[in-house]
């Protein structure tokens, strides 16, 4: 379901609230001209002003959790449905005008906030979806510097292991924890342990493998891009198909474990990029949040006093 009981109901308030501010509006139209100066556009606005003002609360709720001033479901929701509803209420309290000057510059910040928190509710609900259907071997996302350089050290060994002695530079993972350091440690000195090895099987049988890995696959894995021929799972089953069927079958499994580990690194892929999508549009509605409740407290000053 798109939106959940109690996400209903807040819509059911808003759009009640809605329909009563333009029932009210259109009564205060009819009467006389419209004016954020009036007694009713005053009221509109002290009302637009105080959803605003809610909405953005959310920020200290989330910054100090610690307070337990309700729920913190209660203040997203009514973050989302009055933040949106308030936009509305403003407009009317504008008389149906953007404005010029100071309040026209309010105006489309507060479009763009609007545009982009609701853009932010949608990705918050629809991505973490995404990410369980297209990433089942989802990982810690400060994480994933470290699991790769993990399938970096592995795929070293399985290469070494199967064709001998590589001319690379063993990886040196960082070190996120003490038990996930020792890990990292174990395996870099088996990677080293199997790079310095002699060569165990013939070097002409094994050298589609080693070509490859070298020149395609161990590039893509230290450094991916999405503009690899491997970052698209297609054409990554060509090429394994090709160097598979250029090996004779001892080597298959070493082949078959090559490809695992490339499937691995383009959901490390795909987490990344659907988590930097997750966050991005907060970089654009946070700050011009403040600047929206800013400037309308710079808005209420001036329209007071002059």
């Amino acid at each position: 379901m798109l939106i959940d009981r109690t996400h209903r109901r807040w819509a059911i308030v808003t759009a009640a609230l809605l329909a009563a501010s333009l029932v009210l509006y259109g009564v205060y139209a009819a009467r006389m001209t419209p004016s954020g100066g009036s007694l009713p556009g005053l009221a509109f606005g002290i009302a637009g002003f105080a959803m605003m003002l809610f909405a953005g609360l959310l920020g200290g709720r989330k910054k100090f959790p610690i307070w337990r001033i309700g729920r913190a479901q209660t203040w997203m929701r009514g973050h989302l449905w009055l933040g949106t509803l308030s936009f509305p209420v403003i407009v009317l309290h504008a008389g149906l005008s953007f404005g010029t000057g100071l309040t026209l510059v309010l105006m489309w910040v507060f479009v763009v906030v609007i545009v982009s928190g609701l853009l932010g509710a949608y990705l918050q609900h629809t991505l973490p979806r995404r990410l369980l259907r297209e990433v089942p071997m989802e990982t810690i996302f400060d994480q994933i510097d470290h699991v790769r350089a993990q399938l970096l050290a592995e795929a070293d060994t399985i290469v070494a292991g199967a064709c001998g002695r590589l001319e690379v530079e063993t990886v040196a993972p960082g070190a996120p924890a003490a038990s996930a350091q020792a890990r990292l440690g174990v395996m870099a000195n088996e990677a080293a342990a199997a790079l310095a090895s002699t060569v165990r099987i013939d070097a002409e049988a094994s050298s589609p493998v080693r070509e490859f890995y070298a020149r395609d696959m161990r590039p893509f894995v230290e450094a991916p891009s999405a503009r690899h021929p491997l970052a698209d799972r297609a054409q990554s089953a060509l090429r394994f198909e090709k160097v598979r069927a250029l090996v004779p079958p001892v080597f298959h499994a070493a082949v078959a474990d090559l490809e695992n580990i490339c499937e691995e690194e383009r959901q490390l892929m795909a987490q990344a990029r659907l988590h930097r999508l997750l966050h991005a549009w907060q970089l654009v509605h946070v700050p011009l949040s403040i600047a929206l409740v800013v400037l309308a407290a710079v808005h209420v000053v001036v329209a007071l006093r002059y």
